[in-house]
């Protein structure tokens, strides 16, 4: 993960100082698929998801001669994604904001390739039946870190939650998978 960073800070770096166009899209790329799960764990439209994540990006753009300001990207880009999630729902569908607790973020949740990890498909679909159990916030908590690769504090960041909060999320979520797995590759 320390690789992704450098990776990412050089991206910036080049967007910033050379308005670099190649390196605007690989940081795109890279990106994407996890700042658009992030999204449709909130909107619950891929489409809606692929626009904010676009307008995401579009911030970025906008701000470009001031990313060196910013610290650490990722965690900036994420938490952009959260604040237009929470405008969308806010403007478009007349309600007030929503907590974690009420995010329904299963389709965040993604194990990886069944053949890339020698896991069959039914190991997969029970490790994914157990992380649908996890409480809401708990689910997004353990995708950001897990999945994402994100450090506790830039969870932090990005849910206005205190990193201990994210460490104790994380460990509930492996003890319970841990504890629930058996039961799952059981019954199957």
């Amino acid at each position: 993960m320390a690789e992704e960073g450098i990776q990412i800070k050089e991206w910036q770096q080049r967007i910033a100082l050379y308005e670099d166009m190649k390196a605007y899209g690989q940081l795109y790329d890279h990106l994407f698929d996890g700042l658009h799960r992030f999204s449709y764990a909130f909107v619950k439209s891929s489409e809606v998801a692929e626009e904010i994540v676009s307008d995401v990006f579009i911030k970025l753009w906008q701000i470009r001669n001031r990313l060196h300001e910013i610290a650490n990207l990722k965690v900036y880009l994420y938490a952009i994604a959260r604040n237009l999630c929470l405008n969308y729902i806010n403007r478009d569908y007349k309600s007030p904001a929503i907590s974690l607790d009420e995010v329904e973020p299963e389709t965040m949740i993604e194990v990886g390739d069944p053949e890339e990890i020698c896991i069959s498909a039914d190991t997969l679909e029970a490790i994914r039946a157990v992380i649908r159990q996890l409480p809401p916030q708990c689910r997004v908590i353990f995708q950001l870190v897990k999945e994402e690769g994100m450090k506790y504090k830039e969870v932090a960041d990005v849910l206005h939650i205190s990193p201990l909060t994210a460490r104790n999320q994380v460990a509930i979520a492996t003890k319970k998978i841990i504890e629930l797995l058996p039961a799952y590759l059981n019954v199957r």
